[in-house]
């Protein structure tokens, strides 16, 4: 399934007890119209969200028990997998979800498709506003105000030296047996109009508040208060550091899957914990 979200009015992705969370209303839907005899099991995400984080491109699958030996069931078809006609599904379940949530597409995954270890690389927006009076109030939700003259070359520059597979301990927000060690494929910054400037960002994956924290660390150098060079000290330091940019800013926008041949593939590699290479890398700083 393909989801959208205005991420303003929720606690995250995550189910939490007693919070409004993306996941919960979209189990609740599911489970109040399932796309076969009963859902199997929680819905599994790519990318999962913080509060105030927004997704245009969110993926998630669930499992789903088939309904036996039925052509039809009412008024909605049953294809030979067992499952409603997804286009009626989706409809019924946009009814069900508030407004600031919505089902964008469905249909039957691929055999050993996995939402979360499948993917081989998701990709963020982050959109800042460096006008002297804000954002528009159109884009208040989406776009963070800075306040400051950003420099997008600068910005540029100083993103280069965080590229490849490094250790983002500084960048994490880390949890007790996770790694913290990704590939940032893109950190690119360009300027949209004359007051806005966003940044597109790709990694094979992100850990805890990785993209906020390099945003928030990218900013100072855009707007001249820390060094060119400073971002990769930080990274160097594995010091985990207080600047983090607003969530409200960041927006999940894509997630890339290899072909259907290599899913299962994929699925079983991403599980392995990730580890660095202990040699050198071409820059030295190993």
């Amino acid at each position: 399934m393909d989801v959208s979200y205005d991420g303003t009015d929720f606690s995250g992705w995550a189910a939490q007890p007693g919070l409004r969370t993306v996941q919960s209303l979209i189990e609740d839907a599911l489970e109040k119209q399932p796309p076969g005899a009963s859902v199997a099991g929680p819905v599994v995400v790519a990318g999962r969200t913080d509060a105030g984080v927004h997704a245009s491109g969110q993926v998630i699958h669930v499992d789903v028990a088939p309904l036996a030996g039925k052509p039809s069931h009412g008024r909605i078809a049953v294809n030979e997998h067992g499952i409603f006609d997804l286009q009626r599904m989706q409809y019924r379940w946009n009814s069900l979800l508030p407004r600031d949530v919505r089902v964008l597409d469905a249909r039957i995954a691929p055999a050993g498709f996995d939402a979360r270890f499948s993917a081989v690389r998701r990709h963020y927006r982050y959109q800042v506003s460096d006008s002297s009076w804000g954002v528009e109030p159109l884009r208040r939700h989406d776009t963070v105000g800075w306040g400051r003259a950003l420099s997008v070359d600068r910005m540029n520059e100083a993103s280069l030296g965080l590229l490849g597979l490094q250790d983002f301990a500084a960048y994490c927000k880390q949890r007790a047996g996770a790694t913290t060690v990704r590939e940032l494929q893109r950190l690119t910054w360009h300027r949209t109009d004359r007051h806005t400037v966003v940044a597109e960002v790709s990694a094979d994956a992100f850990c805890h508040s990785m993209v906020r924290s390099l945003v928030g660390v990218i900013l100072l150098v855009g707007d001249g208060r820390r060094g060119i060079k400073w971002p990769a000290q930080v990274l160097d330091s594995r010091v985990r550091g207080s600047v983090v940019a607003p969530a409200r800013g960041l927006t999940l926008v894509a997630v890339d899957y290899p072909p259907d041949s290599q899913l299962a593939a994929r699925a079983k590699e991403t599980r392995n914990i990730r580890t660095r290479n202990p040699s050198p890398s071409p820059d030295g700083r190993g």
